[in-house]
């Protein structure tokens, strides 16, 4: 499908240099305790996005990246504050992608000519398993590229793909009604990851409603679903003899970038702004 690669400056550093999540995780918990002290430690996370229409994210669950990304030849940069990550008033996250460059922005390829937001727990929040899920009314048209993702802890020592990642949902703004779940590894990142897709009946298109996706994710079993329908299984079978590396802890990242090898560049039929509105994001019974 693609690679994934690590735009920001200050990605390595935020994921090497995590703090203690702020919220409750229990990403060394002893999995031989009683089953009663591991629930007390069980990694929980949510965030409905509640707040006044216009205001931040809580810094306390998110942080915002910032930069291009040469890799992946995406188009945007990634701003801080709320140019293009906001609360709508209504209960929504909105990732807004624009074609504008108000801050005379630098990108890969010249001076940028679109901006969006890139959000992440690596300092706030990490799980080991557990159930993420995540409410979404996707972006459209070509060019667009919105993901909800996570990312080993420990990318700044191990790298990636030596991470893991685990793509819970990944769109191209060319395929409207089709959403992607892959997992990338040594020996299956890039376009070697291991995934499945998952389309909606009818000529339905991911824009028209929101739509919920999430991982259902185990020892050595990682399991996809779209608004509950499970479309894929994989488990160390799937990899060849490859190395499994989903065993620790990740954090979360949500995006949505402009253009890249991937989905490829816009065209005169993408309109702008376009927006990713998140309703909630949450864990569920992780350690």
């Amino acid at each position: 499908m693609r690679q994934r690669t690590y735009l920001v400056a200050g990605l390595f550093a935020a994921a090497a240099l995590a703090t203690t999540p702020l919220l409750t995780s229990a990403a060394n918990a002893d999995p031989s305790a009683p089953a009663a002290e591991r629930s007390a430690k069980a990694a929980e996370f949510t965030d409905d996005f509640d707040g006044p229409e216009g205001s931040a994210v809580d810094s306390s669950k998110w942080q915002l990246e910032t930069g291009d990304n040469e890799s992946n030849h995406e188009r945007q940069y990634y701003t801080s504050g709320t140019d293009n990550a906001a609360l709508d008033g209504n209960g929504n996250l909105v990732i807004t992608a624009k074609k504008e460059n108000p801050g005379d922005y630098d990108c890969w390829y010249g001076k940028c000519e679109y901006t969006s937001a890139r959000l992440n727990t690596a300092s706030t929040f990490k799980t080991t398993y557990g159930h993420a899920e995540a409410r979404i009314k996707m972006s459209q048209g070509k060019g667009m590229w919105p993901a909800f993702w996570m990312l080993g802890e420990d990318i700044g020592s191990a790298g990636w793909p030596d991470c893991g990642e685990i793509d819970v949902m990944e769109n191209v703004g060319n395929e409207p009604g089709t959403v992607h779940g892959t997992i990338h590894g040594p020996g299956y990142s890039g376009g070697e990851g291991i995934g499945a897709d998952y389309s909606l009946p009818d000529g339905q298109k991911f824009a028209d409603d929101f739509h919920t996706f999430a991982v259902d994710w185990s020892p050595e079993k990682i399991t996809w679903s779209v608004d509950g329908n499970e479309f894929q299984t994989r488990t160390p079978s799937d990899l060849g003899g490859d190395k499994w590396v989903f065993d620790h802890p990740f954090y979360m990242i949500l995006n949505l970038a402009v253009g890249g090898d991937w989905p490829g560049d816009p065209d005169g039929g993408t309109t702008f702004p376009q927006q990713l509105v998140v309703d909630y994001v949450k864990v569920t019974g992780g350690n």
